[in-house]
């Protein structure tokens, strides 16, 4: 019926179907539509006359209005560089019938910005002014009506006049200034240094100033911004206010001994300050650190908004700043779009922001996409697209008020193309001519977009002749200034400090500073606790497994006499006592709620209707808040955001779940570059924890090893803590220890698969209540003084060792565990110094010798329990897969390890 509307055609049939439902459930220019077109049909099928004219005419106009809508960014002035090129038919009035050299007027009901009447060329030059000018919206992208209806009002009201009023102009004019003296004068002081200009993007300057502003005055309290490299330096000293003094210091670089081996670049930090905004409202503002790794900010950056809101119960926006070649080209940008509507990862939108230099470092768009436009990749969301011209600062702030009123009116992610050029390379010593020659030669010509802005507003009347020459020359006099200052002080720090607002009293460092504290709960709390955790409302149905084997298993087990705990109680006792302490918790991760192993059910499912409860939400009225949510089939993107989570949560305890602990690989960038790395080259601290899943059971390669090998060559100056735990006690006190330490550190724990329910790895209610984390477990069973031999181990291959030991009754042969595989302190040579000297000591793996603990154990166990043990390995031989496909292969090569181990 409506096939007019091409590829929208569903869409407007099913609002006709809610129109004939009930006229009011559509918008009014949808409903003026509907009736029109009911009125053509009448009268079509009852002759010709002024009404069918009428009514064919209205339909006609609306019809070619939603062609604009739908079809105007196609031929719109977006491109500095560039003229449109592409012909679009839909835009012609003839293609509706309408004729082009008529004078009457024609009816614009549905069109906003036009009187009721008008002609069909005073309706096409609105329609084109709005639509094909210096912004392309895409609102064919839009499926919901409302929001449909908003945006074309708000673009429609305009009539296409967007000029600044005087102050609004000025404002703009000196952020352009700002941004062009800084990079200019970096360029001739600095000569060589790599820098990442914003120069052809200018206005995104402009953009962000307008953004904040935007949002300050609808009442947000914080702004968390993520960007890659580009144009970086002048985001810090011109957006967030940070010194230019302290940006040529750094440029100078006169302190190289105090960076050995750590800091960063300049153009990946990150910086916070407090802005008073025009409407009077203070605005938190935080550009977050950030690797050359471009997009994966972006997860971080929605995570960190998120701990924001949830710790104050304000808004907080995120500015996310993309590439035009990265957002189309990254993965990580539709997982973190895809989790921008789920309840455990909801901000209430986000605003995108795409700085388009129309080239990636020197690869053009039709070698790096396969669609017409870098934004389609946000079309998975049908939210708002504006293209906008970067050369027309005027646009650009309308443009960054409408993306913040869309966001702040629907709570959905909102995206700018900001469509302007890249004057140099991709670094100030690249030559990009050697690939690009037609468009530099373009590039060549042109005057710069502040030259261009100042004319406008000379012509305006809004700047006197003269006065941007006049604010250019102040804005360099200010930078000569402080390049001044900066070479006669003394060099200053080149971070903000850390641990100030809510990271007070917490501190990084080595683990050998960290102040003494208790991880101990006395027992009748864990009692009370446990009791809890098995309650449920009285007309919830559980399923029968689920309360015989957890719930009540839990209690019974724990107040029996002697007690026993498995991993799932002892976990669940750790969040309960730390929710009932007043220490948020959050967790997620593939199936978190139930748990891949089915050991958690933190979430009970009604088996009647399918109603959700979670006891670790009703343990007591005064209670922080726990929450746990499965996330979708994502590593890079949600892993990300629980990273940004934990760096605005530093008193509580994030947690992140893999599935199996393999999947960890998905998310190495967010691994190596933040986690593991973020406090050497930021100064930036976590308290992130990652349960991976690991143990050799004989379920083939990607199910068996979560590549302890790879955190430990992460591990260095005491920046993460790794462990493979083998008791219940054991992870209930590394859980807790990460809250209530104040040393704050990602911790690692590869978790058990089998152990969850294995009968000997088990846990006294007094190992909880009495005791604290053990780096090593001592063997209580032989005695070091008649010890032949030591095994050392780590995790679950501990219990296959114990097992053999009491089958061939070895009364000779020790076995201590290693808990923390990283630090490892003193701990391990105070484990291993009763050992008579000479007494053979063995590292055993389940893994391959080339992965594992053995190369790290290796290279590091001399250094520090000495010579004294003569050191050797059992492990599988060197293999290029993590383990066999094949169960009964599996068998076999696990008795050979227990032979070779007790041989």
């Amino acid at each position: 019926m409506f096939e007019e509307f091409g590829i929208n055609a569903g869409y407007v049939e099913e609002l006709h179907a809610a129109y004939v439902l009930s006229p009011h459930a559509v918008e009014p220019k949808w409903r003026t539509f509907f009736e029109a077109s009911e009125a053509s049909a009448r009268a079509n099928g009852s002759g010709s006359g002024a009404a069918t004219s009428e009514a064919f005419d209205a339909v006609a106009v609306l019809r070619l209005a939603e062609a604009y809508r739908n079809h105007g960014h196609k031929r719109a002035h977006v491109n500095p560089l560039y003229p449109p090129s592409r012909d679009v038919p839909e835009l012609s009035p003839a293609a509706y019938g309408l004729d082009t050299n008529t004078a009457r007027a024609l009816p614009t009901s549905g069109i906003t910005g036009l009187a009721a009447q008008a002609t069909l060329v005073e309706i096409v030059a609105h329609l084109e002014s709005v639509y094909t000018a210096h912004i392309g919206t895409e609102c064919g992208l839009i499926e919901d009506a409302a929001e449909r209806a908003w945006l074309c009002e708000m673009l429609e009201s305009t009539g296409g006049n967007l000029a600044l009023g005087r102050e609004d102009a000025f404002r703009a004019l000196e952020r352009l200034t700002e941004a062009e003296g800084l990079e200019q004068f970096i360029a001739k002081n600095f000569v060589g240094a790599k820098r990442f200009s914003c120069e052809g993007s200018e206005s995104f300057l402009v953009y962000l100033d307008a953004t904040i502003e935007a949002a300050g005055k609808a009442g947000a309290s914080d702004v968390v911004l993520g960007m890659a490299h580009r144009g970086r330096l002048n985001v810090l000293v011109n957006t967030m206010g940070k010194s230019a003094r302290d940006l040529f210091s750094a440029f100078d670089d006169k302190t190289p001994d105090a960076w050995m081996g750590t800091g960063d670049v300049k153009y990946h930090l990150g910086y916070s300050k407090d802005r008073h905004t025009s409407s009077g409202n203070d605005v938190h503002v935080s550009l977050a650190f950030n690797p050359s790794h471009l997009e994966f900010v972006a997860p971080v950056v929605v995570g960190r908004a998120r701990a924001k809101q949830d710790r104050s119960g304000g808004d907080c926006v995120p500015v996310i700043v993309h590439g035009d070649a990265a957002v189309i080209g990254q993965g990580v940008v539709p997982e973190t779009l895809n989790m921008s509507r789920l309840p455990g990862y909801n901000v209430g939108g986000s605003v995108h922001v795409v700085v388009n230099n129309q080239v990636g470092f020197t690869t053009l768009p039709e070698d790096s996409r396969s669609t017409a436009n870098c934004t389609d990749i946000f079309r998975m969301l049908s939210m708002p697209v504006l293209h906008v011209n970067a050369d027309d600062p005027d646009a650009v702030v309308f443009a960054a008020r409408v993306a913040v009123g869309f966001r702040q009116t629907f709570k959905k992610d909102v995206a700018i193309d900001l469509v302007g050029f890249r004057k140099y390379g991709h670094n100030e010593g690249d030559e990009p001519r050697f690939t690009q020659p037609k468009m530099y030669a373009i590039i060549d010509e042109h005057p710069g977009v502040r030259a261009l802005y100042s004319e406008v507003l000379e012509s305006r009347g809004q700047i006197a002749s003269g006065k941007a020459a006049e604010m250019a020359a102040a804005a360099k006099a200010r930078f000569d200034a402080a390049l001044a200052e900066a070479r006669a002080a003394a060099p200053v720090a080149v971070y903000p400090s850390s641990l100030q607002g809510v990271w007070a009293g917490f501190q990084g460092g080595v683990e050998s500073g960290e102040p003494a504290f208790s991880t101990a709960v006395p027992a009748d709390k864990l009692l009370t606790l446990i009791d809890k955790l098995a309650e449920y409302p009285s007309d919830f149905h559980v399923h029968p497994k689920v309360k015989a084997n957890t719930l009540d298993a839990r209690k019974d087990k724990a107040h029996a006499t002697p007690s026993s705990l498995d991993w799932g109680a002892a976990e669940a006792l750790a969040f309960a006592s730390l929710v009932s302490e007043g220490r948020r918790v959050r967790i997620t991760g593939q199936d978190a709620r139930r748990g891949t192993f089915s050991h958690r059910h933190a979430v009970l499912t009604d088996t009647d209707t399918g109603a959700r409860f979670t006891p670790l939400e009703h343990l007591s009225p005064t209670q922080a808040k726990f929450t746990i949510y499965d996330s979708p089939l994502s590593e890079t993107g949600v892993l990300g955001f629980e990273y940004g989570y934990s760096l605005d949560t530093p008193d509580g305890l994030t947690v992140w779940e893999a599935q199996f602990g393999d999947f960890a690989n998905g998310a190495q960038v967010i691994i190596d570059q933040f986690i593991a790395a973020a406090e050497d080259k930021w100064q930036r601290m976590s308290g992130l924890v990652l349960l991976l899943p690991h143990g050799y059971e004989g379920q083939g390669p990607e199910h068996s090893s979560a590549r302890i090998e790879r955190f430990l060559s992460l591990a260095a100056r005491d920046n993460l803590r790794i462990c493979n735990l083998s008791t219940p006690a054991q992870v209930f006190h590394a859980l807790r220890r990460q809250v209530h330490s104040q040393l704050r550190k990602p911790l690692v724990v590869f978790t058990p698969k089998s152990l969850l329910r294995h009968p000997m790895a088990v846990s006294s209610l007094s190992d909880l209540s009495d005791g604290q984390f053990e780096h090593v477990i001592l063997d209580t069973v032989v005695n070091p003084a008649s010890a032949e031999k030591v095994l050392l181990c780590t995790g679950r291959v501990y219990y296959d060792l114990l097992e053999e030991r009491t089958k061939r009754g070895d009364t000779s042969t020790a076995i201590v565990r290693l808990e923390q595989l990283y630090p490892l302190g003193t701990a391990l040579a105070n484990a291993l110094a009763p050992y008579a000297e000479g007494t053979p000591l063995t590292w055993v793996q389940d893994e391959p010798r080339n992965t594992g603990a053995w190369y790290y154990l290796h290279a590091n166990l001399h250094d520090v329990i000495g010579h004294r043990l003569p050191l050797s390995v059992v492990s599988r031989p060197a293999a290029a897969s993590p383990a066999t496909g094949s169960n009964a292969a599996h068998k076999i090569e696990q008795r050979m390890l227990l032979d070779a181990a007790f041989g």
